[in-house]
């Protein structure tokens, strides 16, 4: 048995709760420095922009398991669900944080979608995402069916991708960060695609 056999033996008998656990203490850890005092002079816009870079992130990460498997034999397959479910509980935060402590007027929520592209943008990511995290259970698999529940799931590919262009667009000027965010996830589903060589991969 090979080093990576072992470490994949590992990882398999791992339990998935504790990526719950440790994936969402920054976002607590972040709502605490935004209570005391701890995130500056702008501390909504600060606590609004690290949860969702947090929910980027874990994005990422859920989308780099099958290319990791594929190309270095690392297998992660079975914490992807974990790592999507944490990624959308950083985004209706960061959600949560732009309705209630930001915009602060319902009346406005429509006028502000319509008026900024990249909150336009943000949002149709965020729908896509919605039923993907509705869906994320063994017993909605079952009732999609397998290959329903995949074509549901690809939408995927074109929510992260929407939430990097989000990161970029809202940022002022031309800025690395976001940009090497976006790279990244273009980056990541290009090696997808091109390693199913022409079939998506679930």
């Amino acid at each position: 048995m090979t080093g990576l056999q072992r470490v994949n033996l590992a990882l398999a008998r791992l339990p998935t709760w504790p990526v719950y656990v440790v994936g969402l203490l920054p976002a607590f850890w972040a709502i605490w420095l935004g209570a005391t005092g701890g995130l500056g002079v702008e501390p909504i816009n600060a606590l609004e922009n690290r949860l969702g870079l947090l929910a980027l992130q874990f994005l990422i990460a859920g989308l780099a398991v099958t290319p990791l498997r594929r190309w270095t034999g690392l297998n992660l397959i079975r914490f992807r669900r974990a790592l999507g479910l944490v990624a959308m509980g950083h985004l209706t935060l960061h959600l949560a944080v732009w309705l209630l402590l930001d915009l602060r007027d319902w009346g406005l929520i429509w006028a502000d979608i319509l008026k900024r592209p990249y909150i336009t943008v943000g949002m149709l990511a965020f729908a896509l995402l919605l039923p993907l995290a509705a869906t994320s259970s063994n017993r909605a698999i079952r009732r999609l069916g397998p290959q329903r529940w995949r074509r549901l799931h690809r939408l995927v590919y074109l929510a992260v991708p929407l939430g990097g262009l989000h990161f970029v667009m809202q940022s002022k000027g031309w800025q690395m960060e976001p940009l090497v965010y976006l790279a990244a996830i273009l980056g990541l589903l290009a090696l997808r695609f091109r390693s199913s060589r022409g079939r998506v991969a679930p």
